[in-house]
């Protein structure tokens, strides 16, 4: 039951996170980003690891240790403590990498000036496909792409008469 409430616990903390390009973080809000026209040339599905920040750890050792340390007399509950609190930090870091492990996609474009990149982001709304019209969008040191919206040139102004 515990290890259930520690699997809860790591999976709510990693519902916190995300990477997602459509959530703009809030650091990112109301900064300007530079924006560069591309073709996507390949996608390729890809999994991002999941992190290991230690919450998942210390939460998982936490209840180990407890749950151990009630077994059995003094003696036998120290030792058991310990080691289920090993066993339970073991358990924590596997469950919280596992938990915070994305599907994404590696974009390769291709730059007006010929120039090729390759972009890891996760999963949107927006698929690609190439010879796709992309952006690529850079903003305080990340890149994500987008879904170039066509833009109609103005209208030429008319000469009054």
């Amino acid at each position: 039951m515990k290890n259930l409430l520690i699997a809860g616990v790591v999976l709510a903390l990693a519902a916190c996170s995300t990477t997602s390009p459509d959530v703009v973080q809030r650091g990112d809000a109301q900064r300007l980003s530079t924006v560069q026209d591309a073709v996507v040339v390949n996608v390729r599905e890809v999994t991002v690891d999941g992190s290991q920040s230690g919450i998942g750890g210390v939460a998982g050792g936490v209840a180990g240790g407890v749950a151990g340390s009630s077994v059995g007399g003094r003696r036998e509950a120290v030792v058991v403590g310990v080691l289920g609190a090993v066993a339970g930090a073991v358990v924590g870091n596997a469950t919280e990498r596992l938990a915070t492990r994305e599907q994404a996609l590696e974009i390769m474009v291709q730059l007006r000036n010929g120039e090729r990149r390759a972009i890891v982001q996760a999963q949107g709304k927006e698929s690609f496909q190439p010879g796709d019209q992309v952006v690529l969008i850079s903003t305080g040191g990340t890149t994500r792409v987008a879904r170039a919206q066509s833009v109609q040139p103005p209208p030429a102004p008319q000469p009054r008469s």
